[in-house]
């Protein structure tokens, strides 16, 4: 899985804790990068906050591949969206044909009291417009994600759920989830950072610099990007896994020099941060050391595994091809940062 564009997330995230957004100046253009140029300094020249290099980010993923953006690379700037539309969704019904759980409070993604829901659910309501022969459909949040997949989900209770990581079923094929459930394509790409105390000396430029580290991960979060084609930390025993027992549990660990960094997602590690009181002390650094995508999930033993996947597919990329997609991703990347803020 190819790495997200190299940041200097250090400073963007410091900004984010203590400053409000600025107004942002040109947009809606498309800009030639620079030899040099990090989407932070982009973001930081276009917007006047580099904090929303995600916004540069997600409308150029098709050609952000590597660690660093190219000069010459032609970048499109999209002008960031205040208004969030209220989920309009009028197939979503009580008797329905395909019915969706899925937890709460995992904000931008998913969340009764978010906007539309959160990202995930505003995107999927979005997409099943446009599938092919759509069908009424449910949505279930549940607050305890436990049992979702298991029994829920596996058992056939629920249809399908969504959003889950999926792991490299080719190296861990025995993986529960690889066993039992079959994956659709990515709702959306999330960069799984290092979060470090702010006195730490870590830099992660290249790989080898986390060798020997403690680096924590929460309970029942898969590790598998810490073996990959281009790595094996875990294979060779070259880092050390601490858990916590949930995400924001890694970043006190942090904190407390019980751990060296913690691996989170993005969006997760800012909100832990900010709910923690760790602003100003714990930070993501500049490199991510992966991107995971997250998936909607439905039994392998599902008579209309097929045909439910195939739905939500088709929407995908008809949503993708219609330009909703990167508007919906912008409002709700607007609106998680300023919360954040």
């Amino acid at each position: 899985m190819r790495l997200l564009t190299t940041l200097k997330m250090v400073a963007a995230f410091a900004a984010a804790m203590v400053a409000p957004s600025a107004a942002f100046a040109l947009c809606d253009v498309t800009y030639r990068a620079q030899q040099g140029d990090t989407l932070y300094s982009v973001a930081n020249q276009h917007y006047g906050d580099q904090e929303k290099w995600t916004l540069v980010y997600y409308a150029n993923q098709s050609i952000l591949v590597g660690p660093s953006i190219q000069g010459g690379e032609n970048l499109f700037i999209p002008c960031p969206i205040e208004e969030v539309i209220p989920d309009a969704a009028p197939l979503r019904e009580g008797e329905a044909e395909m019915t969706f759980i899925t937890g709460n409070k995992f904000p931008p993604f998913v969340d009764e009291n978010l906007p539309g829901g959160g990202m995930v659910v505003e995107l999927l309501n979005a997409a099943l417009e446009l599938t092919p022969d759509p069908v009424p459909y449910s949505i279930d949040f549940v607050d305890d994600w436990t049992t979702i997949l298991f029994p829920k989900v596996d058992e056939k209770e629920f249809d399908m759920s969504f959003p889950w990581y999926q792991p490299d079923c080719e190296r861990v094929p025995d993986h529960p989830r690889c066993v039992n459930f079959h994956f659709s394509e990515p709702l959306i790409q999330v960069p799984i950072m290092l979060f470090v105390r702010t006195d730490s000396d870590l830099e992660f430029k290249t790989d080898d610099e986390v060798l020997g580290l403690r680096l924590c991960r929460p309970e029942g979060y898969t590790a598998h990007f810490f073996d990959r084609a281009d790595r094996r930390w875990l294979e060779n025993e070259q880092v050390t896994v601490v858990r916590g027992a949930v995400p924001n549990d890694c970043l006190t660990m942090v904190e407390n020099g019980e751990a060296d960094a913690a691996a989170l997602n993005l969006f997760l590690g800012a909100s832990g941060v900010v709910e923690r009181g760790l602003r100003g002390k714990v930070v993501p650094l500049e490199r991510p050391i992966s991107e995971q995508g997250i998936h909607i999930v439905i039994s392998k033993r599902h008579w209309r595994g097929t045909t439910h996947l195939y739905r939500v597919n088709a929407g995908l990329a008809a949503l993708r091809e219609d330009g909703r997609y990167n508007e919906i991703v912008a409002r709700h990347l607007e609106n998680f940062w300023a919360q954040v803020q």
